[in-house]
């Protein structure tokens, strides 16, 4: 129970990777909220199987939704994880000026406020982990906006551990992989899945909690040496 006593706060924890991750930080003994958008029985859920978890419906595409976000952490937070994501597929021919908007909202701008706005509210030697992808140093074919949108947030990760360092505030990034999520399976064919399993060293698809173990490592005492950087969760996938 090495996070008990301490706050989380996760964006879109209602399923996928983001879900893994609210269940194991609960498990290290922390309180989490999370968010949700749309599937408020899965956020129901999952708040009925933990102790400790609150559910918050907030949509990144809307930035005064921030404000509800934090709401239920305005007496003190100790951990963020800025998770939820869009990918919209679409090679960039088809890319439209109002669809490059809501990515990266969703992906790069309502983290970085959320960051800023929460950062009041960071305890000491806190911690903020953000939620990235392989696609930014191996670039997909239709995928142009969720590789550009992360690689900003990736920036913000190395601009914010200059600037909340001297408070002990340690941020980093996880670039998960082929991970087996719906979101994996609606993005990508089974051709392509199969593929990926072949060039990843560990031979199979990554699982959420896989991602979730590396997230909680980050989150807990023992990384408080390690800031500015970004962990590449992929299994050895195209080493």
């Amino acid at each position: 129970m090495t996070l008990t006593g301490k706050t989380a706060l996760v964006t879109g924890g209602s399923r996928g990777i983001g879900r893994a991750i609210v269940r194991r930080l609960a498990g290290d003994g922390a309180t989490v909220v999370f968010s949700y958008k749309n599937d408020k029985a899965a956020a129901d859920e999952l708040v009925g199987e933990l102790d400790g978890v609150v559910a918050v419906r907030a949509d990144q595409e809307d930035l005064t939704s921030i404000e509800a976000l934090l709401e239920p952490v305005r007496d003190g937070l100790d951990i963020l994880v800025n998770n939820a994501a869009i990918n919209p597929p679409g090679l960039i021919t088809e890319v439209t000026a109002e669809e490059f908007d809501r990515v990266m909202t969703v992906n790069a701008k309502f983290p970085l406020l959320t960051i800023g706005r929460a950062a009041p509210l960071l305890r000491d030697n806190g911690r903020i982990v953000n939620i990235s992808t392989l696609n930014t140093v191996v670039p997909a074919p239709g995928h142009v906006l969720y590789g550009a949108s992360k690689a900003a947030l990736e920036q913000v990760t190395a601009v914010a551990a200059q600037e909340f360092g001297e408070r002990g505030i340690t941020v980093n990034t996880v670039s998960p992989g082929a991970t087996d999520t719906a979101l994996l399976h609606a993005t990508n064919p089974p051709e392509a899945l199969a593929q990926l399993t072949a060039f990843t060293a560990l031979r199979r698809l990554g699982r959420p909690a896989d991602i979730a173990d590396v997230v909680a490592f980050l989150a807990g005492p023992d990384s408080q040496w390690i800031t500015g950087q970004n962990i590449r969760a992929t299994g050895g996938l195209l080493l």
